[in-house]
């Protein structure tokens, strides 16, 4: 988090002629669900007259109204860089926020991803010796019977060597 407010200082030095130019906007990247995000578009200036609409809506919560104390230009001046401060930084958050759940979700899939080859190489490794101990098994049950065969062709003569 100590990375965004230098970088947002920046772009509210770099946008501070734009404000009465134009509209702004910040496109940045917000959770889509646990593995993906999507782009988001949201308008910051200017200032929609729906969001004035829903702003004078809401009762403020003492008796005492906020007073402005000096010149009221300054004042709004001031309340607009805050609002676009926290805009921009609830903005970076969130995206550093759903990228990093994006890649914790793909690290851990592949970790998974790991565990099942790991099991798989295992079974296989273990199949393989398997064969291989059945096999010298067979070898030396086989090599017995051709012996006790050819013994018992011989007569037992072999046993009094």
């Amino acid at each position: 988090m100590t990375a965004i407010t230098p970088l947002i200082s920046q772009i509210l030095v770099d946008t501070e002629a734009l404000h009465e130019k134009g509209e702004i906007y910040i496109f940045h990247n917000q959770t889509r669900s646990r593995a993906s995000y999507e782009p988001v578009r949201q308008r910051l200036l200017p200032l929609d007259e729906k969001w004035r609409r829903d702003l004078t809506q809401i009762k403020w919560p003492t008796k005492m109204l906020p007073q402005v104390m000096g010149p009221s230009e300054l004042t709004i001046r001031a309340l607009i860089r805050e609002y676009l401060f926290v805009s921009l930084f609830k903005a970076c958050a969130v995206s550093l926020a759903s990228e990093n759940a994006c890649r914790l979700a793909a690290m851990q899939r592949a970790e998974r991803n790991i565990g099942n080859l790991l099991e798989e190489l295992h079974s296989a490794f273990h199949r393989q010796r398997q064969s291989a101990i059945d096999e010298e098994l067979f070898d030396v049950v086989s090599g017995f019977e051709v012996l006790a065969y050819e013994e018992k062709a011989r007569g037992g003569q072999g046993a009094a060597k």
